[in-house]
């Protein structure tokens, strides 16, 4: 694993980050910024971090709970048997971002890949992931002129009543969007599934939005307790066409 430790500098600190190259070759390599899900920082991030970069991109995964200071990895099948525990855990980390904050961070994380020297082009990918989402697809309506492809696996809150819903910054984004909600997801069920994909649709967006049918929300990452190899291995296969064919 090529893991590299980074310190990336914000309006309000230091953001905690992770680069991953290519195991193989040399650069430059496209970029990816990576965004992790509700559980945070842990050694299954990094393994897809991993390999993601190994089909050939440089991959920058922040830690977007920065702002809560050190935490070790959380022990999901602890978190996820004991409602008290998760609140408690969760509490904290996902009290300490909030989408304004993420994308004044993503920003810095813009700057700071524009800045590597083995990072190629001023266009990068995102990716996300539950909470990370949400902020791939924040990313691609705040960042148009440098985001060229998003893809959003398994989110929440994606087409919603709310002012600030992710799904209002459709005519602002030039990027193609790939959408994968998971089954029986009430943060994103089949209306907001629909009211996603008009909306995107009406602003002409590139865009593909679908709900990957008997996977359940967290299906994608290996340490989730629902995951689910299929559609993990189709999210994979998905998202590697949509960068390389907007990316490279």
């Amino acid at each position: 694993m090529s893991r590299t430790d980074v310190s990336i500098p914000t309006a309000e600190g230091e953001a905690r980050a992770f680069v991953f190259r290519p195991d193989a070759g040399s650069g430059p390599w496209p970029a990816v910024i990576f965004y992790m899900d509700a559980p945070a920082i842990r050694p299954a991030l990094f393994e897809m971090g991993q390999r993601l970069a190994d089909h050939g991109y440089f991959v920058l995964l922040p830690d977007m709970f920065w702002r809560a200071g050190p935490y070790e990895p959380i022990d999901l099948k602890a978190a996820f048997k004991d409602e008290e525990t998760r609140r408690a855990v969760f509490a904290r980390l996902m009290g300490s971002t909030n989408p304004e904050k993420a994308m004044a961070d993503t920003r810095a994380f813009l700057d700071y890949l524009a800045g590597q020297p083995d990072v190629k082009g001023p266009k990068v990918g995102v990716t996300g992931y539950c909470m990370g989402a949400g902020f791939a697809l924040r990313a691609a309506g705040s960042y148009p002129d440098r985001v060229a492809a998003a893809g959003c696996f398994h989110g929440s809150s994606l087409a919603t009543d709310a002012e600030n819903s992710p799904h209002l910054l459709a005519p602002k984004i030039r990027a193609r969007v790939l959408v994968a909600g998971g089954d029986n997801d009430r943060g994103f069920d089949v209306a907001q599934k629909d009211r996603l994909d008009a909306a995107l649709k009406a602003a002409g967006v590139d865009a593909e939005v679908t709900i990957y049918e008997g996977a359940l929300h967290g299906y994608a990452p290996p340490d989730m307790p629902v995951y689910n190899r299929e559609a993990s291995e189709r999210h994979w296969r998905e998202l590697t066409a949509l960068l390389d064919a907007t990316l490279k």
